[in-house]
Order: C-alpha cells, then sequence, then structure tokens
C-alpha cells in the first residue's frame, strides 16, 4: 500500500541556482508592491515581462521550445519563493506555465509547440486554460461548451468562468464537448484558441476576496473559428488531457500554499519577538511558541510531499495520488497558518497595517483552486482502491 522511494534530499547546483535567483529577484522586485499590487487589484504587467526576461515563464520546459529546460523540482521551487513574496503574482505565474503552457507542451505536435508554445514559454506572451464553466466547476465531465467541425475547422460556443489569466494572454486552451462516446458520455476535446479570435470576448473580471492581483475572468465564445489543427491529440483526449494537466497543477499550487504560508508564518514570527506584552515579548509565551512551532513543522511537511510528487513526475512515475495529497495537506495548513498569524498579531491582523490580513485572504482559495479540499480527497481515496 505504502511504496518506497529513493530520494535526494539535497539540492543540486543548478537547483540552489534557480531558487537563489528567484528568491533575490521576488524580494527586490515582487515583495515590495504586493500590497499595492492587492490593493488596487493590479495584474502586474511589469513583472510577467521581468519572469519572462529571466527564463522563468518557460522554467520546465525544453530549450527546444523558448524554454530553461528546468525540472518540476526547481519549478515547485520557483512557485513557493513567489508565491511567498505576493501570493496573486504566484498563482499568476503557476496558472501560465502549468495551465497555459501545460496541455501545449505534453500533448503538442512539433508544429503546434513551434507555432504556440515557443512565444509562452520564452516570455513573449501568457497563457491560459479555459476548463471551468458556470455550470461544471468540480464536474468538469458536465462540460456545456461545444466544437463542431465544420470543413477543417471547428466552431466553438460555450462559456469559461474563473479563468486566470485570461484577460492578459494571448492563447488559451479550451475544452469542449466534441459529441458522445458508445456509453452516452461526453467526449471532450482540448483545443488552442488564439484570444484575438473572432467571437472570443472577456465578459468580466471578477472582484475577488483575495489574490485581487491575478487576473480572474470569465469569458465567451461565440461562433469562434479555429483551423482543425488546433486541436490537441484527438477528440477523445480531451479529458485524459486535463486529467494529466490537473494532475501537475496540483503541484504548483501546493508549492504556491508552502510559499504563502511561510510568509504567514515568517511575519509572525517577526511580529511575536517584537511584540511585548506583560513586560516581555509574546515569542517567551508558550501559547504562542506552539502556534508557531506547529506552523514551522507544517511548512516542512507540506514542502517535502510538493518536492516528491515534482520527483516522481521527473522520474516518469505515477503521482496523480501524491500531487493530490500535496495539494490537500498544503492548501490546508496554508489556511491553517494564515489564521493563526492573524491570531498572533490580534487586532493589528485585522487591519491592512500588517501583510498577515492579504495574506489570509489570498491563502483561502488554495483550499478551492485546481480541485477543492473535497475533490482531492476523492481523488486518493479512488488512488487508494476505495
Amino acid at each position: 500500500m505504502f511504496g518506497v522511494t529513493c530520494m535526494d534530499f539535497d539540492l543540486s547546483q543548478e537547483q540552489s541556482m534557480i531558487v537563489k535567483m528567484v528568491r533575490e529577484f521576488a524580494e527586490g522586485e515582487i515583495a515590495p508592491k504586493a500590497a499595492e499590487v492587492d490593493r488596487n487589484a493590479r495584474f502586474p504587467v511589469e513583472t510577467f515581462e521581468k519572469l519572462g526576461a529571466l527564463g522563468l515563464l518557460g522554467l520546465p520546459i525544453s530549450e527546444e521550445y523558448g524554454g530553461a529546460g528546468g525540472d518540476t523540482i526547481s519549478y515547485a521551487l520557483a512557485v513557493e519563493e513567489i508565491g511567498r513574496a505576493c501570493g496573486s503574482t504566484g498563482l499568476s505565474y503557476a496558472a501560465h506555465v502549468s495551465l497555459g503552457c501545460g496541455p501545449i507542451n505534453y500533448f503538442g505536435t512539433h508544429e503546434q509547440k513551434e507555432k504556440y508554445l515557443v512565444p509562452l514559454a520564452s516570455g513573449k506572451e501568457l497563457g491560459a486554460f479555459g476548463l471551468t464553466e458556470p455550470n461544471a466547476g468540480s464536474d468538469a465531465g458536465g462540460t456545456q461548451t461545444r466544437a463542431v467541425r465544420d470543413g477543417d475547422t471547428y466552431v466553438i460556443n460555450g462559456s469559461k468562468a474563473y479563468i486566470t489569466n485570461a484577460g492578459y494572454a494571448k492563447t488559451i486552451v479550451v475544452t469542449a464537448v466534441v459529441g458522445k462516446d458508445e456509453r452516452g458520455k461526453n467526449r471532450i476535446g482540448a483545443f488552442i484558441v488564439p484570444t484575438d479570435s473572432k467571437g472570443f470576448s472577456i465578459v468580466r473580471t471578477y472582484e475577488k476576496m483575495g489574490l485581487r492581483g491575478s487576473n480572474t475572468t470569465e469569458l465567451s465564445l461565440e461562433d469562434v473559428r479555429i483551423p482543425a489543427e488546433n486541436l490537441l491529440g484527438s477528440e477523445s483526449e480531451g479529458f485524459k488531457q486535463f486529467l494529466y494537466t490537473l494532475d501537475g497543477g496540483r503541484i504548483s499550487i501546493g508549492a504556491l500554499s508552502v510559499g504563502i504560508a511561510r510568509s504567514a508564518y515568517e511575519a509572525a514570527l517577526k511580529y511575536a519577538k517584537e511584540r511585548v506584552q506583560f513586560g516581555q515579548s509574546i515569542s517567551k509565551f508558550q501559547a504562542i511558541q506552539f502556534k508557531l512551532a506547529d506552523m514551522a513543522m507544517h511548512i516542512e511537511l507540506a514542502r517535502d510531499m510538493v518536492l516528491k510528487s515534482a520527483w516522481l513526475k521527473d522520474q516518469h512515475r505515477p503521482f496523480t495520488k501524491e500531487s493530490a495529497m500535496a495539494k490537500l495537506f498544503a492548501s490546508e495548513i496554508c489556511m491553517r497558518a494564515a489564521d493563526q498569524a492573524v491570531q498572533i498579531h490580534g487586532g493589528a491582523g485585522y487591519v491592512q497595517d500588517f501583510p498577515v490580513e492579504r495574506i489570509m485572504r489570498d491563502a483561502k482559495l488554495m483550499e478551492i483552486g485546481e480541485g477543492t479540499s473535497e475533490v482531492q480527497r476523492l481523488v486518493i481515496a479512488r488512488q487508494i482502491g476505495c
């Protein structure tokens, strides 16, 4: 039941260099404007231009297609560092790489990669992934968007909801029903859709509780006509494709959760050492020490699970169960860490003078996006044979 694997817990020299580079960039360029980005709900275009120039927007993509040729572990560590500095930026970064680039990287032909992946991985464009719909959230198999073959084109009609980066993306991979299989179930295909296509429009940009600097939109496709060659794989492979894409995406959300949890823990630790009550810093009180000890422990455990799932993916081994576990545990300890950080700050944690107020709002989405905690438990249950 419980597999035994061999892992080297030391980072390679290349991985360590990537962490150092990303941390320095995140602390110098991202963290100083995190509060402003959140307050104004501003997508930091300039940050993503710099991330592209550093080669980070295609970090785990092969150099052949414009990427940096890094592994999944390096990518997860990069997401953690960016998320630690700013949850909004971390989410849009993870969505671009895992969801915008991922499906094309995993399932695209050489020609599709040359045309669409290279601009994304090289940092010239942003990507997005259109899966969720107003009536198809956790039940992604209930997709209602339709794609109809018309000669050498497909005509797509439908809508997508809660799509990250779509307002700034040049390319979006969209799932759509193309027919029924022999059992009467929807056959779902995945299609590369340029966002300048006629009939593609952003219906609205959501005003969110947290992660306000990450662009999240509802979009509409009305008779959007794309070349038939923009289909990824076959008409019946879309469901399996997005399940695999989500498996990889859960590693990145787990890493983002670790990063946000770290920011909560570090802010709480700093405040506890500085805040004096009853003649001493509150870090000397056991009640506060236990909160901080639990936060430190949970963050370490979550990171280990995230990196294990990333390692399995790099080894081309099954990682569905592990990525679900990593995402579930990391997201829930992230929310717990944020909650306890606010508690340690007391009244100061409830106002915008301190970052933990923003961090707590950001943390909640970790338990929802890329599959809710309930969905993760369902995935794990199926993987263990329930």
